[in-house]
């Protein structure tokens, strides 16, 4: 980290496939560039250990996955300052940006930054879901990707997304047991309307080929309105109930859970950027235009940080975000890819997105658990706890961290937020917009006192400890 500028031109955080396209437009643009990722290698979670994963080329994974792999070379080819096992836990709105690495914590600035965080899940409160043995199918991803591990012994995997009918996929070329797929997929009658653009859409026989592959091998329980893990020291059974039917179960070795993907914005609110609930993908999502430009200046959010889009949609924004860092610092730079071409790739990548959303949407039961149910997993708190809450007049999440410290354990509202938002707008009878989100500020990300202590005390020494 001796090497490390005081300023640079262009910050980018995530190296993911919004970051890496971001960051590779800017530095071919001859702009100081640096990329900041928490990872040891580049990819993002979608293309997570792309350079790095034990699994080979071949069927495990598919050849989408390895797409990736083109877009992380062309980024370590490009010159960029890269910095991995690098966590962010600060962004000002004047663009100081606070990082750790190895330990050690850091300030610097940059003239533009732009945010592609990315995603993660989507919480999945069910009875039973903080015993071990029970995780969410991106977790079970990751270890596949990463480590080449896959599940040993009873496997069943419960949702709705198209992210769970990919690890499915992969699972099963990779060897895999998967005993059943329960589908709590609900109100989907409403999604066709929708449907005559996903017809032209670049995923629909992808789709098609994904779905028919696993449930040829795979029992799939459908319309599942009841859900819980069982067990002990570990889980051993998952109940269900599909709609207008009995009680069942199954025993169990692993439990894998997931019902889609919401934008990482933890970052980006204790920066003070905008976020406005979206209704039709049942999260926050930050105020940006068509270029990921953000009301503050200097500050842009590119990928599936501002809104969920997918690998190739993300890539895309990264690009124009790139773009609109190399107009505003080097107006007339030469070599960007055309502009248009970017443009007309997103619009046919992003056709037929409503569809999807509508197709997959998460059913209120499992978004607003049961009043006995864990919400917030580093507290403890339960569903009914928040609740009662609410009747004693808390009218937000903020009011609730004084209550019952919700959103104050180490995963600061990342597994929690949008459950405890949901909850309160239910029980006060108005929309999520009305009640809000936590109010995030530094550090976003855990570290040590000792990290904040050494950091400079003054202008001077920061630009000392800088050179």
């Amino acid at each position: 980290m001796t090497d490390l500028r005081e300023t640079y031109d262009v910050a980018v955080i995530g190296a993911g496939p919004a970051g890496m396209a971001a960051a590779t437009v800017c530095v071919r643009a001859g702009l100081a560039t640096v990329l900041f990722d928490e990872q040891a290698s580049p990819g993002g979670q979608i293309y997570r250990a792309v350079t790095t994963s034990p699994v080979k080329r071949g069927t495990v994974l598919g050849a989408d996955y390895w797409v990736g792999g083109e877009v992380a070379q062309e980024f370590l080819a490009s010159g960029a300052h890269y910095v991995p096992g690098a966590t962010v836990w600060n962004l000002t709105r004047e663009r100081e940006i606070g990082i750790s690495v190895a330990g050690a914590a850091h300030l610097l600035r940059a003239e533009r930054v732009i945010v592609a965080t990315g995603a993660l899940e989507r919480p999945f409160p069910i009875p039973g879901w903080t015993l071990p043995g029970v995780m969410t199918a991106g977790a079970g991803q990751i270890l596949l990707k990463s480590a080449g591990l896959v599940p040993d012994g009873r496997t069943v995997l419960a949702g709705c997304g198209p992210l769970l009918w990919l690890i499915a996929w992969q699972y099963l070329n990779a060897g895999a047991r998967i005993d059943a797929i329960l589908d709590t997929g609900a109100n989907r009658a409403g999604a066709w309307r929708h449907a005559p653009p996903f017809m032209l859409s670049p995923y629909l026989l992808k789709g098609l080929r994904l779905l028919l592959a696993v449930r040829r091998r795979v029992p799939v329980i459908a319309n599942v309105v009841d859900l819980r893990a069982e067990g002990h020291d570990r889980v051993e059974a998952v109940a269900f109930r599909t709609a207008g039917g009995a009680e069942q179960q199954l025993a169990v070795d692993n439990l894998f859970m997931h019902q889609g993907v919401v934008p990482n914005v933890n970052l980006a609110m204790a920066a003070g950027i905008e976020h406005r609930w979206d209704d039709g993908q049942l999260c926050w999502r930050p105020v940006v235009d068509a270029e990921g430009t953000t009301a503050i200046a200097g500050i842009a959010i590119a990928g599936d940080g501002a809104g969920i889009a997918g690998a190739e949609a993300a890539q895309a924004y990264g690009l124009l975000a790139g773009h609109a860092a190399v107009r505003a610092l080097r107006p007339g730079a030469r070599g960007l890819a055309p502009e248009a071409a970017v443009r007309a790739r997103l619009k046919r990548t992003l056709r037929g997105r409503a569809f999807l959303d509508a197709y997959y949407r998460p059913a209120e039961p499992f978004r607003r658990p049961a009043r006995d149910t864990l919400a917030c997993r580093c507290e403890e708190v339960t569903a009914g706890q928040i609740i009662d809450t609410v009747a004693l007049g808390c009218t937000g999440p903020n009011q609730m961290k004084a209550f019952l410290r919700c959103g104050m354990g180490p995963c600061q509202g990342r597994l929690c937020g949008l459950t405890v938002t949901e909850l309160i707008a239910q029980a006060r009878g108005v929309a999520p917009q009305e009640v809000g989100y936590y109010r995030l500020r530094p550090p976003v990300k855990p570290i040590t006192l000792a990290e904040l202590a050494a950091l400079p005390k003054n202008e001077a020494a920061l630009r000392s400890v800088a050179r």
